[in-house]
């Protein structure tokens, strides 16, 4: 898929917290057709100390009004510079990127997010609603003020919640979900997105069920065309860039999570 470099202006930034933000960005021209799973390159401007571009998840796509919207997590200086934004400035990507989810051959998916990594899901869940599968999307998070914006998930799905103090939702990991309770599960895939920890949680789970499994990783991304190569992860078919061949990959792919 070609590549394409836009600036952006942002007609919205929507502080969802001390935390979390959501930039709501028009593009000057057609957008290309963006896939559920793909992300983005954005140029930090006027911040001395971020060198490199920042890659973001692309949260959701208005192709009627040529619009994206990315959900980010401040984490260091590159995305509190973001976070400044504010309606009429201007932001450059590069994009899209990498892969995407492959749809299920069944008609029964659950999408797992933690964090800042439910963004990704909320393309695929509506992709997988308007094709007639059935959603459950699990989103788990360390206390309440890490569950960000789940009633945008009803619409294609039942929505369900875990934190690790109990303050929302089921207390625990999402892997402790009662979803996960009975022996035989209904789901025909699962896909998870969120920290490492937490996503070879879900694919031991997956695996010991039988149920295909897809996982989007977070790897830290500097050039996001497969130059720089920091972005390596080893699969049973040799060493592949995340940026490029990823970031989506089936947990049956991936080496060392076998």
């Amino acid at each position: 898929m070609k590549r394409t470099i836009h600036d952006f202006r942002v007609y919205q930034n929507d502080h969802l917290s001390n935390d979390y933000f959501v930039l709501y960005l028009d593009c000057p021209e057609k957008m290309p057709e963006i896939l559920p799973g793909q992300f983005v390159q954005a140029l930090v401007e006027h911040s001395p100390a971020t060198y490199l571009r920042r890659p973001f998840s692309v949260y959701h796509v208005d192709e009627q009004l040529n619009r994206m919207a990315l959900m980010i997590k401040v984490a260091g200086i590159g995305t509190a510079a973001l976070m400044k934004l504010s309606a009429g400035d201007t932001l450059n990507l590069i994009y899209p990127l990498g892969n995407s989810f492959e749809m299920p051959e069944g008609d029964h998916a659950l999408l797992i997010g933690g964090g800042v990594g439910i963004a990704p899901m909320y393309m695929l869940a509506k992709r997988l609603h308007d094709l007639g599968k059935k959603v459950d999307v699990l989103i788990g998070g360390r206390t309440s003020k890490d569950i960000i914006e789940p009633n945008l998930y009803r619409e294609f799905g039942n929505v369900h919640i875990t934190t690790d103090d109990g303050s929302l939702g089921e207390k625990g990991m999402v892997t402790q979900h009662s979803l996960f309770s009975g022996e035989n599960l209904p789901f025909s895939k699962i896909y998870a997105c969120g920290p490492d920890p937490m996503m070879r949680a879900v694919s031991n789970l997956a695996k010991s069920k039988g149920i295909d499994c897809e996982v989007s990783l977070e790897n830290l991304m500097a050039c996001g065309i497969g130059a720089c190569l920091c972005c390596i992860v080893e699969t049973n078919e040799g060493n592949k860039t995340s940026c490029v061949e990823g970031p989506v990959f089936n947990t049956r792919d991936l080496k060392a999570w076998q």
